[in-house]
């Protein structure tokens, strides 16, 4: 059935304007200041917390003795499944953690790099179901799995591919994150993330990004990461140690960000839940340069509010924009890079409660300074959705904010003083000279917003922003063309999986 929309969409677009891949940067190489939220005193107050909650409340580190084994040897006091460490020992292991270093793309030119002054957008992570504007709301498929992987191949402002843009669940638990990989490793040539549910799935990731990248070119960089969840409030399952283990301890990149709602995994004050995120990440952080100091570490935030009445997250709200803001900070006094969450709503459709929250969210976000944004693009319904035209609307966007990122030029070009000499007062700029050398470039030109007379976008149809998204997308696939791969990688990918799928019993669950 998935199949069948998904062609019949294709064809339903066919008469869109083409919409294939355009040269563009790799990554966002920010060139404004940061946003500075929070004075000295402040930073300094969330600081001490942390390492209060740090050295006096200590972590849960369970189901994994091999974690407290390497705590104990460390120094710190292990009790039981409890780790507690003083913050200045966590600090001065944190400081081997670079901050900033290249993830390299089979496909060199989209090579990232990941701290400092740079920015880097991802799409949704996680997501169970999928949506579209004709085909509706169901459970995400490979097939929406791969469209999903090619839109990303096709969207320039989406620099980094993520891994699980829907969670295909016409494929047993057990062996998804082999399809999913190398759909990644195939369809698109960015960079992006590998499974970290299992250390058998994470081990998987990390030898076919060897077969992908060959083993001396991973050996020396980092061509792969893991992106885990703390379980919130100071609890470290075995799912964060054990991918630390495999994609740290190959010199990988891991990405550790507390997933907490105010009131709920964290108390109901931001500035506590922002302390006890800093605590929890940190010491993830340490505990990976213990694993391999010098690995690649990203430091993450995901913050929300949430409603006291039902329970339900909340986005888009000032509590969590203000979290955004404060954690760059912190993350940048640490010297590491940055984690955040992009363009989040808790709307079921691409509406207008999902554009000002997503607005909201974003703005925050790239403000902030947020060197890995996951959640960029597609996040629909507190993250329980992917939509298509989400997707494409939000990429559209995230191109606007490319620009601002950038910074305003104030060269001669730019502050055009020959048109003054051409233009007299009282005229228009619109035929001179420095306008006819500058308008390919002069202002983003954004794909699906519609700045015409009524009258024309009558004759075009009366499209609202949905519809235009959703030609978009199918104009995009319908142009789609699969990046080169070398054979003998594309064979040794396929190998791998047919026997690791041999020796895997499916599991759907």
């Amino acid at each position: 059935m998935a199949k069948r929309r998904g062609e019949r969409a294709s064809r339903r677009g066919e008469r869109s304007r083409p919409a294939a891949p355009v040269a563009a940067p790799a990554y966002v190489k920010r060139a404004i200041p940061f946003y500075a939220f929070l004075e000295e005193e402040g930073l300094v107050r969330l600081e001490r917390q942390a390492d209060w909650l740090m050295q006096e409340i200590g972590l849960e580190f369970r189901e994994d003795p091999v974690a407290l084994e390497t705590w104990r040897q460390a120094g710190a006091d292990v009790e039981g499944t409890r780790v507690r460490a003083p913050g200045d020992l966590i600090r001065s292991l944190c400081k081997t953690a670079p901050s900033e270093f290249t993830q390299l793309a089979r496909n060199p030119d989209r090579s990232v790099v990941i701290g400092g002054r740079n920015q880097v957008f991802a799409a949704v992570y996680g997501p169970p179901f999928v949506r579209d504007l004709e085909g509706g709301r169901r459970y995400g498929a490979m097939l929406d799995l791969e469209n999903f992987v090619k839109l990303i191949h096709c969207l320039p402002s989406l620099h980094h591919g993520g891994l699980v843009i829907c969670e295909p669940c016409d494929v047993p638990v057990s062996k998804r994150h082999l399809d999913m990989l190398y759909a990644h490793m195939r369809y698109h040539d960015k960079p992006h993330l590998g499974a970290i549910t299992e250390m058998t799935r994470a081990q998987d990731s990390v030898d076919m990004a060897r077969i992908l990248h060959g083993s001396d070119t991973l050996d020396r960089h980092c061509v792969i990461m893991g992106n885990v969840n703390t379980n919130s409030p100071l609890l470290v399952d075995k799912v964060v140690t054990e991918s630390i283990r495999v994609y740290c301890g190959a010199g990988q990149g891991i990405v550790v960000a507390p997933f907490i709602l105010s009131g709920a995994m964290g108390p109901v004050s931001t500035a506590a839940s922002l302390a006890q995120a800093l605590a929890e990440a940190m010491m993830c952080c340490a505990y990976s340069q213990l694993v391999r100091p010098g690995a690649p570490f990203v430091l993450g935030n995901f913050l929300s509010s949430m409603s006291l009445k039902s329970g339900a997250p909340t986005f888009g709200m000032p509590e969590p924009v203000m979290s955004n803001y404060i954690i760059g900070q912190l993350a940048r006094r640490l010297n590491l890079p940055l984690r955040c969450g992009g363009s989040l709503t808790a709307a079921k459709t691409a509406d207008a409660q999902a554009a000002y929250e997503s607005a909201d969210s974003m703005h925050s976000t790239a403000l902030a300074g947020a060197n890995f944004v996951l959640h960029a693009a597609g996040w629909l319904e507190g993250g329980l959705c992917t939509g298509y035209e989400k997707l494409v609307m939000d990429a559209d966007r995230l191109g606007a904010y490319q620009v601002m990122l950038g910074g305003m030029a104030t060269d001669e070009n730019a502050l055009a003083q020959d048109a003054y000499g051409e233009v007299e007062p009282a005229g228009h700029f619109l035929g001179c000279d420095h306008t006819m050398r500058n308008y390919q470039t002069a202002f983003y030109e954004a794909a699906l917003s519609d700045s015409e007379n009524v009258e024309s976008w009558e004759e075009q149809g009366s499209k609202e922003m949905q519809r235009r998204a959703f030609e978009r997308w199918n104009a995009l696939l319908r142009d789609y063309e699969a990046p080169p791969i070398d054979p003998g990688i594309d064979e040794g990918l396929k190998d791998y999986m047919a026997r690791r799928k041999e020796e895997l019993p499916d599991a759907w669950y």
